[in-house]
């Protein structure tokens, strides 16, 4: 299986490299437009803020490409906020697969959220084999609204999207692989979505 990590300078890629690879997947870091096209599975990473993030996907004509990916796309915190419209986050326009736009939590909230937090309300083949109410590792301080493409939900304050699906495009959260077990089980989902 040919597995590539979106390259664009955000992100914590080398975790993600060694969760892939305890289940015996090599996971190849680029920016190169075919390698990305002709991959079985892409990552979509992201650690930071949303601007900054969307100027650097711009600079490659990475913001093109991404959302008419076909293969199954995995976005991971940062990277699955910046497949919504829009981020509070400076204000910024993103990349539009999801319809629904990104906020910060309530300033009574200690924000990040940085904690072992709870999914329930799983739905799709991703979530196979994850209990209700597991555990995966999160830390933001901006979240999805629950919406028509959520497929797992977290309270922080309120009720959250958690996991989100649009077609072949996936959305976490949480870090799956911080999550341990229970992430590992996610990203084996990943590796084997028909």
């Amino acid at each position: 299986m040919k597995l590539s990590i979106i390259d664009y300078g955000v992100g914590n890629i080398k975790s993600i490299q060694f969760a892939f690879q305890r289940l015996g997947v090599e996971a190849q870091l680029t920016s190169n437009w075919e390698e990305l096209k002709s991959s079985d599975r892409v990552i979509f990473p992201g650690v930071g803020e949303a601007n900054y993030a969307m100027k650097q996907l711009q600079k490659t004509g990475l913001n093109k490409l991404i959302p008419d990916l076909k293969q199954p796309v995995l976005g991971i915190c940062l990277g699955m906020q910046l497949m919504c419209s829009l981020s509070e986050e400076g204000n910024t326009s993103c990349l539009g697969i999801f319809d629904v736009e990104v906020k910060r939590f309530n300033n009574k909230l200690k924000v990040p959220q940085i904690a072992w937090n709870q999914v329930f309300n799983l739905k799709s083949d991703l979530m196979d084999g994850i209990q209700e109410k597991d555990f995966m590792y999160l830390v933001h301080s901006y979240y999805v609204p629950e919406n028509a493409f959520t497929i797992a939900t977290t309270n922080y304050g309120i009720d959250y999207a958690s996991a989100l699906k649009k077609g072949n495009f996936y959305g976490t959260q949480f870090h799956p692989e911080k999550s341990g077990r229970v992430g590992e089980i996610l990203i084996s989902n990943f590796l084997n979505l028909q």
